[in-house]
């Protein structure tokens, strides 16, 4: 049968919750168009009880993805980057069309993700090094600061930079053993919609990382007042709904990462994402856990150590 006689199969983009992927519980979708306007997909439009939910999943796994090993953690981002090289052709594609680039140029991009990816999968089991230590004090004791995941958080990912932003702003979120609560670029989820597919059959469980789409503040209102997420990242936020989240972060002392400086219209996602990330997101939801032991007695012949 020749091509032209067959029915175009269009993709259905759903929401990631929970290690599934359900459609949003409101039943609403939105277009998702080019950089000229052309339709792309239907892409299901949030709501807030579908991000309640994924809170919910994010704290259930938060347990059994914080206490893995580090290394164990790195195997797990390791074979993440091994599925996006495999589906690399898609991901070129959607990030074109998301951002208006030329093939080139998005191929690069989704090199750059991939890489940003390996990148901090290597960081999982030396940042307790960077990050942590033993401190100096005066007397017979041991004086251990390890770092620990806070815990569960809520990070609005960039509203242009739909792969390479999202990449860089969701890795070091679950590297240090935190659970993620991921609110996609409005105008641009396709990606970050695929990239639940790629999780999915990756090792990751089910919970870790959980993709929501639609109205970025119709979405990160209830998040930033939710009393089980422990911190936001307001990198997707213009400045005005910014101050708004971080008023509504403060009910419960959550962890707020606002990045600066926006640009001179107060617009978000101003940072350059091919730029180096360094550990500064890495030690952005890490707590410090500090410990006392003692020695051992202390006679004439010095420490029993």
């Amino acid at each position: 049968m020749s091509d032209n006689n067959r029915l175009g199969v269009f993709k259905t983009y759903k929401l990631y919750v929970g290690g599934k992927f359900p459609r949003s519980e409101s039943g609403r979708v939105y277009e998702v168009t080019d950089s000229k306007g052309a339709w792309l997909a239907n892409a299901p439009k949030s709501s807030r009880k579908d991000a309640r939910d994924a809170v919910v999943a994010a704290r259930k796994a938060f347990g059994g993805w914080s206490g893995a090993t580090a290394y164990n953690r790195g195997q797990v981002l390791y074979r993440v980057a091994e599925m996006l090289e495999g589906r690399k052709e898609q991901f070129v594609r959607e990030v074109a069309a998301s951002e208006g680039l030329s093939k080139s140029k998005a191929a690069a991009v989704v090199d750059a993700a991939i890489d940003r990816w390996v990148w901090y999968a290597g960081w999982t089991d030396k940042i307790g090094q960077i990050a942590g230590g033993a401190n100096p004090v005066a007397g017979p004791f041991f004086n251990l600061s390890t770092p620990e995941p806070t815990g569960v958080v809520a990070v609005l990912a960039p509203q242009t930079s739909s792969f390479l932003g999202l990449v860089s702003v969701i890795a070091p979120v679950i590297a240090t053993g935190n659970t993620a609560v991921v609110i996609a670029s409005s105008d641009a989820p396709l990606p970050a919609l695929s990239l639940g597919e790629v999780l999915a059959t990756s090792d990751v469980p089910g919970g870790v990382v959980n993709i929501l789409s639609g109205v970025t503040a119709e979405l990160a209102t209830p998040l930033a007042a939710h009393q089980d997420v422990n911190a936001i990242d307001l990198t997707g936020a213009d400045a005005e709904l910014a101050k708004e989240l971080e008023i509504a972060a403060a009910d419960n002392l959550k962890r707020v990462r606002r990045p600066q400086p926006v640009d001179a219209d107060g617009a978000a996602d101003s940072t350059d994402w091919t730029a180096s990330p360094g550990t500064d997101r890495l030690t952005a939801f890490l707590e410090t856990k500090t410990v006392w032991h003692p020695t051992g007695a202390l006679g004439a012949a010095g420490s029993s150590y």
